[in-house]
């Protein structure tokens, strides 16, 4: 996942004929959606609505599929690839060049149990549907691995919760202030670009080898803020 970077400026009137051409309210769309996929890497089809309670079409997405063409011959220059995926809904950037952040080590564990959650589900379902967790869920899923040694605190996990909403990973269904395990998420399927099947089972053995050095080591606790540095796709 990337992060916003000022080597990547984005303005108007800068001398390219497809934006200079345009009306000054498209070009700011299309700014707009080019800072956006920089800030947070994906832009989804469908999102939640609080208000509605339902999915609702974004107008993010739509400037992203009709700009599709200009948005990749833009993003090439730098040597980032932007991928329209139309079954998961969403429109994604993806690249060496992209800079990233540490993810902590909760928000790592947190996309762990996400993941197995999402797959689990999707398994499950004739067809496609929207996938449903709360934070009981995710807490009992890295209970099950023996991944979650102690209770973050609520700090920790409105922080937590934060972040991956930023990022489009997770919507949760209530205010923030008022999270609890019963509180309910939706996953949203960037998840699938974020973590793969390799992903998981190398991100299991790290912890389960954390886990067993730590056993033989005494019963000191690593916090569970200390930052996980992850490859690939799955950087923010």
């Amino acid at each position: 996942m990337s992060q916003e970077n000022d080597l990547y400026p984005v303005s108007t009137g800068v001398g390219i004929p497809y934006i200079d051409n345009m009306l000054q309210e498209e070009q700011l769309e299309v700014t707009g959606v080019l800072r956006l996929l920089l800030n947070q890497t994906f832009v989804l089809e469908r999102k939640y609505d609080k208000r509605t309670g339902r999915l609702q079409y974004t107008r993010e997405y739509r400037i992203c599929s009709k700009h599709l063409e200009f948005i990749k011959k833009y993003f090439s220059i730098l040597g980032i690839d932007v991928i329209e995926s139309s079954h998961m809904g969403m429109i994604y950037i993806q690249g060496e060049n992209l800079a990233g952040d540490k993810l902590p080590r909760l928000a790592t564990l947190y996309l762990l149990a996400l993941k197995l959650i999402y797959d689990e589900q999707m398994e499950t379902a004739s067809t496609s549907i929207q996938v449903y967790t709360s934070l009981g869920e995710i807490h009992e899923k890295l209970g099950s691995y023996r991944l979650f040694r102690k209770q973050p605190s609520p700090t920790d996990i409105r922080r937590t919760v934060t972040l991956l909403k930023k990022y489009q990973i997770i919507e949760p269904l209530e205010l923030l202030e008022d999270l609890d395990s019963a509180s309910r998420l939706i996953i949203y399927p960037c998840i699938n670009v974020v973590l793969m099947g390799d992903d998981i089972r190398a991100l299991i053995a790290t912890f389960e080898e954390e886990n067993g050095e730590r056993i033989e080591e005494g019963p000191e606790e690593r916090t569970e803020t200390a930052e996980e540095d992850i490859d690939g796709t799955d950087e923010i």
